[in-house]
């Protein structure tokens, strides 16, 4: 009978996010395949765990998950850990539970922190629809696309960021996104030095001009207001004749009063207006 894999999450800073069900878990496995076998040390020593770790990270997560795989088909249980937060959210996991879904191999996940969570519900920005961008590519091409993407975004927009990178990651934001747009800055979360900045991509490059960047970010970003959306979608239409709205909507199959009720709608103006507009 196959093992199970436990995606384990640990402390994003404060070890006292640690669960008693983490605890539990990492002591009762029979291997713990940790990002750093260095940073993950001290938490297993803090807690008194001493189960065996092996090293799983970015750069042999392929080869590893192989050879993690054969231990589980032998029996074996494996935690994932990381360095910080929740398995496989901008970190090492996303492979290693795809093959186990392949293989029937028992897969579940013993919650805790993520930074990206804990960012947007501090933000004081919308927090019920999201988009959570992790880190921007670094392909300057790739990264255009995606800023690109965040232009129209109406979703609340999480993106993380290093300190040495940061001030030029908001230049680029405001140049797509507008420097009215909101932002909520998340840095040191969890720790003594905790802090957020709640203000826009404009104010926080003003503010980052006199204030050097220290610790990983959470950048959370507004997404584009509906109000935005339809004052962009009006003007668009707004570039039409009224008749060439009108016969856009035609030609697609309505039937003339609908395509009036909808120019009505798209202008912002009454249904009257149009009629009046085309007599």
């Amino acid at each position: 009978m196959s093992g199970t894999l436990y995606l384990v999450a640990t402390p994003i800073g404060n070890l006292e996010d640690m669960t008693f069900r983490a605890v539990r878990i990492l002591k009762e496995v029979d291997l713990i395949a940790a990002e750093d076998t260095r940073n993950t040390i001290k938490l297993l020593n803090h807690f008194e765990i001493n189960t065996p770790m092996t090293s799983y990270h970015e750069f042999n997560k392929v080869d590893k998950a192989v050879a993690l795989i054969s231990k589980l088909k032998d029996g074996q249980n494996i935690a994932v850990v990381t360095d910080a937060g929740t398995p496989g959210i901008s970190d090492p996991g996303e492979e290693l539970v795809a093959m186990c879904y392949d293989h029937e191999i028992e897969v579940t996940s013993v919650p805790g922190p993520a930074a990206c969570i804990t960012a947007v519900t501090m933000s004081g920005q919308a927090c019920r629809r999201f988009s959570f961008e992790a880190f921007l590519p670094k392909d300057k091409k790739e990264r255009r696309r995606v800023l690109e993407e965040t232009r129209n975004e109406t979703r609340t927009i999480i993106i993380y960021e290093a300190p040495h990178h940061l001030k030029a990651t908001l230049k680029e934001l405001a140049q797509v996104l507008g420097e009215d747009r909101g932002i909520t800055l998340c840095r040191e979360l969890t720790k003594k030095h905790e802090e957020k900045e709640k203000t826009t991509l404009g104010g926080a490059i003003a503010i980052y001009e006199t204030k050097e960047p220290r610790g990983e970010y959470v950048l959370v970003i507004a997404g584009k207001s509906k109000a935005e959306v339809i004052e962009e979608s009006r003007a668009a239409f707004e570039e039409m004749t009224i008749q060439e709205h009108m016969d856009m909507y035609l030609s697609q199959g309505m039937d003339k009063k609908e395509a009036m009720k909808a120019v009505a709608k798209d202008r912002g103006v009454s249904k009257r207006d149009i009629y009046n507009a085309l007599l």
